[in-house]
């Protein structure tokens, strides 16, 4: 009795172990990322959303899938473009499951299914374009193959975020003549550039040279203008002076009697006989001269005075006019110079004078 009680302990805890294992396999958790698709006796019961789930174990299959963005990497593959330069073009693909049904239930492995449709479909895109245009049009290449893929995944309910092309690498042969060729367009827009600055400095030199013998035939002329307005002022100044002192010496003069005045007029003649000339030019009549020297030593006649005298004597000094001084003769230089660069008129010039004077 004892044994038999024995053994049915142990069978009880073993049908109860049994039990709870048993139902302990038909515990699922969903993490928040994932949708779970119930699947009783190869029936699709419906989905489990994420959290604490219990179905029926033993009968039902739970399959789950992760809706998170999934990053693919296309492998590298050569592709012949159609200029015919072989290339090694890879891309990088982004999906995320929007329909877990069609994900689980249209195409048995949705992730590689999306790579090699990539693969294709970059193939036949490259293939359509020459090299120059693949490296240039990258975004070209990125909007079409997602187009393409996002219209085909979708009846399998993946969604084709971006796609993106990570490199273009063409093999060594192309690559070494496409080093050549950038090569001798730098050394061709190098050239240019040369010749632009040839050219450059050409004009630059040309137009400066120009600049100078315009400015230096500018000096001359301005050199000439005050050099004869100098000449003009001296001759002014010198035939100015030389008036006042004929003025000054008639002024005199005028007080002089005639006696004075031939005993001058000897004195002239004796210089006059005193030189090394052979010929001597009286400007006045010699007997007039020995008329007047006769009554200068003998003659008792008188020299009625001479009619203005007194008046001469009285005329007011002020016509003889200003000597300028040389503070004023450069003040007026000074005036010329400045009306000389200011480009006024010969006319403004000699009126400025006039002011002076």
């Amino acid at each position: 009795m004892v044994l038999e009680e024995i053994v049915s302990n142990l069978i009880t805890i073993f049908l109860i172990l049994v039990v709870i294992y048993i139902m302990s396999k038909g515990v699922v958790i969903v993490q928040p990322y994932e949708q779970g698709l119930q699947i009783r006796l190869g029936k699709y019961i419906g989905r489990l959303n994420p959290g604490f789930r219990w179905v029926f174990p033993v009968i039902t299959v739970v399959e789950k899938l992760d809706l998170r963005t999934l990053v693919m990497d296309v492998p590298s593959q050569e592709v012949i473009t159609k200029d015919n330069s072989p290339t090694n073009v890879d891309a990088i693909v982004y999906t995320r499951v929007v329909d877990p049904e069609k994900a689980f239930f249209e195409v048995s492995n949705y992730g590689m299914a999306t790579v090699a449709l990539a693969q294709t479909s970059l193939r036949g895109i490259i293939g359509d374009m020459e090299l120059d245009e693949i490296l240039y049009n990258r975004e070209l290449i990125n909007t079409k193959l997602r187009d393409i893929l996002d219209r085909e995944t979708d009846q399998w309910g993946v969604k084709v975020e971006r796609v993106e092309i990570k490199e273009v690498d063409p093999v060594g042969a192309v690559k070494q003549a496409m080093t050549e060729q950038t090569a001798a367009e730098r050394e061709r827009r190098a050239a240019i550039l040369r010749a632009e600055g040839d050219k450059r400095s050409a004009i630059l030199r040309a137009e400066g040279e120009r600049q100078s013998m315009i400015l230096q035939a500018e000096g001359d002329r301005q050199s000439k203008v005050l050099r004869a307005e100098g000449e003009r002022l001296s001759k002014i100044l010198q035939a100015q002076g030389e008036a006042q002192g004929l003025r000054i010496l008639s002024l005199g003069s005028r007080p002089l009697d005639k006696k004075a005045i031939t005993v001058l007029s000897l004195d002239a003649l004796k210089q006059m006989a005193e030189g090394q000339a052979t010929k001597i030019i009286f400007p006045f009549e010699v007997s007039s001269l020995v008329k007047q020297s006769a009554k200068f030593l003998g003659a008792t006649e008188e020299m009625p005075e001479e009619e203005g005298a007194e008046a001469a004597q009285a005329l007011d000094e002020s016509i003889l006019g200003g000597i300028p001084s040389p503070e004023e003769v450069d003040i007026l230089l000074r005036q010329l110079e400045e009306k000389i660069e200011e480009g006024e008129s010969i006319e403004e010039l000699k009126s400025g004078k006039k002011e002076l004077d």
